[in-house]
């Protein structure tokens, strides 16, 4: 049997690493998991309210399965109180309890795991026992190590297309580098070399391509990009050429563009066409103009969206006119306010009366529009020419829709960014104490997102609300009004102003206390594979609950079915080629409940559309609100509980917008 090289990590001979570690004789190594085991819920259970002592007793208990499931409780509560336990676990029996207690280090993310982590791989592990703990060791590196690790794992070169774990480790650990913003050329060209070569396994190539594209200040150099350019067209796998079209928009050479237009031309996959109008954005404008303009007329309203996006992000002066006159057509509401947005933001400064046109038939749309959401867009649009600060707020603070306030105190916030002040306002001091009157104005209203958007913006260092604002003591009395754990996210907000305005630099957010126990009377009375059926306009959209992993949330969703909660939310998040985003009771985002739940991260991945997960403004800040995946999302792993996937309906998922309804939620 061909011995594999894993000594070809130098770090890892330094150290000195063990043999294989063989069973001990009063420990089990299988992993099966009972979900009618009391012993399930228990340990849950102390997972659910974070009682650490208790779960290091399943650490050290006989049965694999129990040791199993509390280290993945510590990779969901993320305590870096159990990480003498868990690195002990890195040397058991059972592959999977290793696999187990590396993804909990990984997921405390402390760098004091590292060496515990280089020091427990199996570098002997020539029958492949375990080479799941491996995988997952090189994963958890790139969560926790240094940029020396990172220099080591990117240069690994001996791992063969068949050694499919430590090439996903490899690739998985280079990637979450690059998400805690350390990349290296070496570690980018080692994932171009993955993602280039069909011979390495697809899922490999898929994290591979996806470093490529979500990877900050990397360099894909015009021959090192060559070979993503050639295969791109030919790509079967739609996951990987979603990836690799923003790739080629790094590139920025004529090569990779005409590889984008002529993808463009032949693709059916609108996701794809969405990421290649993203793309071009790196591009000469003449020469992409064409393809983007004919995408604004694309049935599919993601992709006449983007088009108009890709306006707004790269438009010119001399086309400001034209994209006004295009909005003025049949288009879908999304996709005409974005065009507006753009001959707003592009418009020469001397062009008073088109300016005076566009600002009437935007504050015309505003009055008219019967969705909450077109009236919000309407507002960001009228945004883009700042002196329209006053009707935005006399217009968007009283509406009757929480997602129009919002909106209304978002655009006002983003005028008071340093660029957007100065091309506005100058160095006006009255234009910059009437703002801080209105933020603090919306403070006042007690309005959970007003409040939370209006505190964000009483932070920007450059525009010295300190000095403006007449007295902290209103925030303070708005603080102390604010509901918890309902409110929590705002309450931050809100704490973390006033903090700043007061000169303090050591701010830290309240941890959320618990507060909702698990019903597990509600989980023994689910069907073995319970599904729930969320009904829309546009048809069913059928998930399968995953109650093996994330029980609470199951519970949780399924408590609030019944109830009838979601009857007739809105769907109100939707971001093309992402997510679809519903159950907030306000319709704004900043809307809950007065509890909150537990987030559930075991070894689960973002890694395939119609993913469900929780909506979070922060680890165990979970509530009601939940989202849909459009399409793979690997920067969510191990952040977002994953508690449903769709099984039917995912063109359904695919159609929804904006202020669409759940008209009902069915569980079965």
């Amino acid at each position: 049997m061909r011995e594999l090289l894993y000594c070809c990590i130098p770090f890892l001979l330094l150290v000195g690493l063990p043999g294989c570690v063989p069973p001990s004789d009063e420990q089990t190594t299988d992993v099966t998991i009972d979900l009618k085991d009391p012993l399930f819920q228990q340990i849950h259970t102390f997972q659910d309210a974070a009682q650490i002592d208790s779960l290091r007793i399943y650490l050290e208990h006989n049965d694999a399965t129990y040791r199993y499931m509390a280290a993945m409780a510590f990779g969901s509560i993320r305590s870096s109180e159990a990480m003498e336990n868990l690195s002990e676990l890195l040397r058991d029996p059972a592959p999977e309890v290793r696999a187990a207690a590396a993804y909990a280090l990984g997921q405390i993310g402390d760098a004091a795991a590292e060496p515990l982590l280089i020091a427990a791989f199996a570098k002997t592990d020539t029958a492949g026992v375990y080479k799941k703990a491996n995988r997952a060791i090189l994963e958890a590196l790139g969560k926790c190590g240094s940029s020396e690790t990172l220099s080591l794992l990117s240069t690994i070169s001996t791992y063969q297309p068949r050694d499919t774990a430590l090439l996903e480790g490899q690739a998985y650990g280079i990637y979450r580098y690059a998400l805690r913003n350390i990349p290296l050329p070496a570690g980018t060209s080692r994932m171009v070399q993955f993602a280039a070569d069909p011979g390495y396994p697809e899922s490999v190539r898929y994290i591979a391509a996806n470093y490529l594209a979500r990877a900050a200040n990397i360099v894909i150099d015009s021959t090192q990009g060559a070979p993503l350019t050639r295969l791109i067209g030919d790509e079967p796998n739609a996951n990987i050429r979603m990836a690799l079209a923003i790739a080629l928009g790094k590139m920025k050479n004529s090569a990779a563009m005409a590889a984008l237009l002529r993808l463009y031309e032949k693709e059916s996959d609108y996701r794809v066409k969405c990421n290649i109008l993203r793309a071009l954005g790196n591009y000469p404008y003449a020469d992409v103009q064409p393809t983007v303009l004919q995408a604004l007329r694309d049935p599919q309203v993601h992709v006449a969206t983007r088009a108009a996006q890709f306006f707004t992000e790269n438009g010119t002066p001399d086309d400001a006119t034209l994209y006004w006159r295009i909005a003025k057509d049949s288009l879908p509401w999304q996709t005409a306010v974005e065009l507006y947005t753009a001959a707003l933001r592009h418009l020469p400064a001397t062009a008073e009366s088109y300016r005076n046109g566009i600002n009437y038939e935007l504050r015309r749309r505003f009055a008219q529009a019967t969705s909450p959401y077109h009236k919000a867009a309407a507002l960001r649009a009228l945004g883009e020419w700042g002196w329209n600060f006053r009707f935005i707020q006399r217009e968007g603070f009283v509406a009757a829709h929480p997602a129009v306030r919002a909106a209304s105190v978002e655009t006002l916030a983003n005028l008071c960014q340093p660029a957007q002040y100065r091309k506005f306002f100058g160095s006006s001091i009255p234009v910059a104490k009437e703002l801080s009157i209105y933020l603090v104005n919306a403070i006042q209203t007690g309005d959970p997102a007003m409040v939370a958007i209006a505190a964000g913006a009483l932070r920007i260092p450059e525009r010295n609300f300190k000095t403006l604002i007449d007295s902290i003591g209103v925030l303070e009395t708005a603080l102390n009004k604010l509901e918890l754990p309902r409110e929590t996210e705002t309450y931050h907000e809100l704490a973390q102003a006033i903090a700043f305005l007061q000169g303090k630099t050591d701010f830290e957010p309240r941890k959320p206390t618990y507060n909702n126990p698990i019903d597990w009377e509600v989980f023994k009375n689910l069907s073995p594979e319970p599904k729930a059926v969320i009904r829309t306009k546009h048809g069913d959209i059928t998930i399968r609950l995953l109650r093996r992993v994330a029980p609470g949330t199951v519970i949780n969703f399924v408590k609030l079915a019944r109830d009838g909660f979601y009857d007739g939310k809105n769907f109100h998040r939707i971001v093309s080629n992402f997510v679809i985003q519903g159950g907030c009771p306000r319709g704004d985002g900043y809307g809950s409940l007065d509890y909150s739940i537990r987030s559930e991260l075991p070894q689960m991945y973002y890694d395939q559309e119609g993913l469900v997960g929780m909506a979070s403004a922060g680890n165990h800040t979970e509530g009601t609100q939940f989202f849909i995946t459009h399409s793979p999302a690997p920067h969510l792993d191990g952040n977002y509980t994953i508690f449903a996937r769709v099984i039917s309906g995912m063109d359904v998922v695919h159609k929804v917008r904006a202020g669409d309804l759940i008209d009902k939620v069915l569980i079965q």
